[in-house]
């Protein structure tokens, strides 16, 4: 990929508001797919993004994928997101990695819970965010209910570009507020050279016969109302978050797509400065800020993801470019462990298909094959020897699942796949201490179900899961070795260890919780286990 402008964006939706749909379209213009068909065609092909068996047979996203192509002058990388909430936090760290967000609306519904979770997210780091309004060939809520929707309930100003003329069977297209084109929703065969209608004079005799005077009539008022009430769209109040670009059109018929992308390559930011920590990774460590023109290469490990291709059952970690340059076979600093690593086969990602990239440039995403050396939030540099970036979300599990090998034989193969899923970090994999019992927490309990899949497709183990009533964990910090070991043992039933062997606490309910910690006021439970404030 050449040294164009970079542009890191991810897409969040609630599920079924057409996310994986739009992903399709958006790599048919980047050149990545050759039609831009249905995400499940009768001849069974998928989403491109979707490589995971079982997200083809649900029809859903269940990991982040990673997207790479070039458009409009501007190296593109989008980060495809799960839009389910058991899967949340793979999407919550997937946001730490991108400059802004493209947000999906479905405009029968308007806003829905993920949709509104994310956007928390986004709002940590003000993220600029592009909206979608989608599915308009089909029956929709009136455009400024939508706007007012969205605005009310996600806090953020909405600026439609496009104006839809009907909706559902009634939908004839668009109304360009920056162009004062219309573009023909069923005559744009070709979504490269759309069929448009100038309609600087909403009289002309051609516009009347194209909408129909009712559509028109109701067009001049909805345009009228627009431009009285909506400020015109400034880039730096887009760029702050508190603006959002609104389109509307529908992301299956490939109707709106165009425009929206050339938005995005138009305006979205190029890679920002990180925030980062020095060493020691101690509360209150010292803060620096490396900025992206910064001469030494620095990024970190965002998303990790094994047995990508089964047949090779190879574990990629996907890094975030953050400064500096990267070449291939350089020789980079792995900081959590204090060794250099020379990366041979640094990859770029179009979904399933992989290649070899050479260099890399702040905003770039690179794939390292990963033995297991690698964790999520990994920081690697080439001279910063004692940086962390900070900012990866963690969260306590809310539900949990004891996890027993059928087959007494497949006891280490079991270990095995835990310990990989979870590195993962769509699951959390917990010892608990006096038992030596494998527990497994997560957040939805779709990802119980999607380990036990993935256990049995690709590491061949079948197993057992018993519920256990817990409402969480809280990772904790001790003043000195014998008060660990006094609290370790005062509660030693409740006593797991994480995959770093960290002491954690097992929450029963939240009165357990509250006694624990009046009883032991030096001891501080931490609700996630990142330690540096």
């Amino acid at each position: 990929m050449s040294i164009k402008p970079r542009c890191t964006f991810a897409i969040i939706s609630h599920p079924d508001a057409g996310k994986t749909t739009m992903t399709e379209k958006l790599l048919w213009f980047g050149g990545v797919v050759r039609e831009a068909g249905m995400v499940k065609s009768k001849s069974g092909d998928y989403a491109k993004s979707d490589w995971m068996e079982l997200e083809k047979q649900r029809g859903i996203s269940i990991t982040s994928s990673v997207m790479s192509f070039e458009y409009n002058d501007r190296a593109l990388h989008l980060l495809d997101t799960p839009g389910h909430k058991d899967f949340s936090e793979d999407t919550y760290r997937t946001l730490t990695a991108v400059e802004s967000v493209l947000m999906m609306i479905d405009s029968a519904k308007g806003v829905e819970t993920q949709t509104i979770k994310l956007m928390e997210v986004c709002r940590m780091r003000d993220t600029p965010i592009v909206t979608f309004m989608n599915k308009y060939d089909r029956d929709a809520l009136d455009p400024f209910e939508l706007l007012d929707n969205i605005e009310s309930i996600l806090k953020i100003q909405c600026i439609p570009m496009t104006w839809p003329i009907g909706s559902g069977v009634d939908f004839k297209g668009v109304y360009d507020l920056r162009t004062k084109k219309i573009m023909g929703y069923k005559d744009a065969e070709n979504p490269f050279d759309p069929h448009l209608v100038d309609a600087t004079d909403l009289d002309a005799p051609h516009v009347v016969a194209f909408t129909g005077p009712a559509l028109l009539k109701q067009l001049k008022e909805d345009l009228e109302m627009v431009e009285t009430l909506i400020p015109p769209f400034k880039i730096d109040e887009y760029l702050s978050g508190i603006q959002t670009p609104v389109f509307f059109g529908s992301a299956l018929q490939n109707f709106g797509v165009k425009e929206l992308l050339d938005l995005v390559t138009e305006v979205a930011p190029t890679p920002k400065g990180r925030e980062a920590v020095l060493a020691p990774y101690t509360s209150g460590a010292e803060k620096t800020y490396i900025e992206p023109n910064d001469p030494e290469f620095t990024g970190f490990i965002f998303k990790i993801q094994a047995n990508m291709d089964p047949k090779h059952r190879d574990r990629i970690s996907f890094l975030r470019v953050c400064s500096g340059k990267f070449n291939r076979n350089d020789k980079i600093y792995h900081v959590r462990t204090g060794k250099e690593i020379r990366i041979a086969t640094p990859l770029i990602f179009q979904a399933r298909d992989r290649d070899i990239v050479e260099e890399a440039y702040p905003g770039d995403i690179i794939g390292l094959y990963d033995t297991g050396k690698y964790a999520i939030g990994d920081t690697f540099s080439m001279g910063k020897k004692h940086i962390r970036y900070t900012g990866i979300p963690s969260f306590s599990p809310e539900l949990f699942m004891r996890v027993t090998a059928k087959d007494p034989m497949k006891a280490k193969h079991l270990e095995k796949g835990l310990a990989q899923l979870s590195e993962e970090g769509a699951t959390q994999l917990f010892i608990r201490r006096h038992t030596n019992e494998k527990m497994l927490g997560a957040v939805g309990a779709l990802q119980f179900e999607v380990v036990k899949y993935r256990l049995e497709d690709e590491y061949s183990v079948v197993a057992t899961y018993e519920p256990v009533a817990w409402a969480g964990v809280r990772w904790l910090k001790f003043s000195d070795k014998k008060q660990e070991e006094q609290f370790a043992q005062d509660y030693s039933s409740v006593i797991m260890v994480d995959k770093e062997e960290r002491l954690c606490f097992a929450v029963r309910t939240e009165w357990d919780l509250k006694l624990a910690q009046e009883k032991n006021p030096d001891v501080k439970f931490y609700k996630n286990s990142d330690y540096v404030d």
